[in-house]
């Protein structure tokens, strides 16, 4: 016995969920369901983040990224205010330790100022006045960045999404994705039929999976990157004033080691980017033959090894050896010693890349008549969610020739 809807969701992550509720805002007559492969909500990437509002520094001006994430900071904030939900505001300190940094520095600058961040720029007793014990040539502050769990925020969407009447069925795998002229047939691994006039994808770390069992052609591969973590000393708990970043080297693909406080009051330290063996590779024993093939058959990520190679080792030593990761740490702050760092949970970041070894940096989307597909939605998909949920909700308002 199949169920009908007029929109099924497949993902029960804060993008999914974020859609989700929009839909049902704009229209509670529809009949949506959410269908999330777990036993509960904002299992993966929402789960496993670093907390952090971001505000749009590192993103090209005018791409999506940079819109919807400067939008999604000052929608995330109302949101939190209007629900109670607790955030801070502290702001982040990007600090350049030597001369190459202060340059990359400016050119960061200058794309700050160009997405209309509200920035200052500090000589190094400026930095030093603002956070004890930081080595630093210089920085700058961006006042917008902010920090809060997001796995409450998406606990909020779905108990918002609920309230309007959608229904969220859990352990449900999608297995198979079937599209007609007149609506989608997907089947899962419960042996479950669902009918539906539309479908929305937002699966994250299996994303380019649900495109193929579409029918298109997924000219992208998810690599997963595990982002591993410390946690600082309890002794560092009120030490940081604000979330402490370095500036990214514009050769490397992903930003480094930095320092966030969390609502928790814990301070956590990173996270690295290392290449995973799994999907859901949060430790190394989290070991898939099957994702680990495809991992490694694909073009795309020896290319993106040959291209970063240093890095690569350097993310690798960092993992398996803690005194490595430390010269990283006391790059910053040289008081901090191994004894400081302690584990913390890992996460994943789903990562859309080309047969080239390109990473593609956009948010990126694919459509049928009848699926919208969200391929790309890594970092800052958590801030941005609402944005990129008012944009799928768009696109389905005009799919059904909605008026306004």
């Amino acid at each position: 016995m199949s169920k009908h809807y007029d929109v099924i969701i497949v993902g029960g992550g804060i993008v999914g969920f974020s859609t989700a509720m929009q839909l049902l805002q704009h229209d509670r007559s529809l009949k949506v369901a959410v269908l999330e492969k777990e036993a509960s909500v904002g299992f993966h990437q929402t789960g496993h983040n670093s907390g952090v509002i971001h505000a749009g520094v590192y993103y090209k001006p005018g791409s999506l990224k940079a819109k919807f994430c400067i939008k999604g900071n000052q929608a995330t904030t109302a949101f939190c205010t209007e629900h109670k939900i607790p955030f801070r505001v502290p702001g982040k300190l990007i600090v350049a330790t030597n001369d190459e940094e202060l340059e990359w520095m400016h050119a960061l600058k200058e794309r700050c100022d160009a997405n209309r961040l509200t920035v200052q720029m500090l000589n190094r007793h400026e930095v030093e006045e603002r956070q004890a014990g930081i080595n630093a040539a210089g920085g700058i502050l961006v006042h917008e960045t902010g920090i809060v769990n997001w796995k409450t925020v998406c606990q909020k969407y779905a108990e918002i999404y609920q309230s309007l009447g959608g229904d969220i069925y859990f352990n449900q795998t999608v297995c198979g994705i079937n599209e007609t002229n007149s609506g989608v047939i997907i089947h899962t691994n419960t042996s479950e039929k669902y009918e539906c006039g539309y479908l929305i994808t937002c699966g994250g770390l299996f994303s380019d999976r649900l495109v193929k069992l579409s029918g298109i052609n997924a000219d992208f591969k998810i690599i997963p990157f595990r982002g591993e973590y410390y946690q600082l000393d309890s002794r560092y708990n009120n030490f940081f004033k604000h979330l402490i970043y370095p500036v990214p080297n514009p050769a490397l693909p992903f930003l480094g080691v930095h320092f966030t406080p969390q609502m928790s009051d814990i301070v956590t330290v990173g996270p690295s980017a290392l290449l995973a063996f799994s999907r859901e590779g949060y430790q190394w024993k989290a070991f898939q033959w099957g994702d680990c093939w495809e991992i490694l058959s694909y073009p795309g990520t020896w290319k993106i090894i040959k291209k970063h190679f240093k890095s690569t080792l350097n993310e690798l030593k960092g993992s398996l050896f803690k005194k490595f990761y430390l010269q990283a740490v006391q790059k910053y702050f040289p008081q901090i010693v191994a004894s400081d760092l302690f584990y913390y949970p890992a996460g994943v970041r789903a990562q859309a890349v080309t047969r080239s070894g390109e990473l593609i940096e956009e948010f990126l989307f694919k459509e049928t008549p009848r699926i919208l597909h969200t391929c790309n939605a890594p970092s800052p998909a958590a801030t941005s969610s609402l944005p990129i949920g008012e944009y799928i909700t768009e696109i389905f308002i005009k799919k059904l020739n909605y008026k306004e």
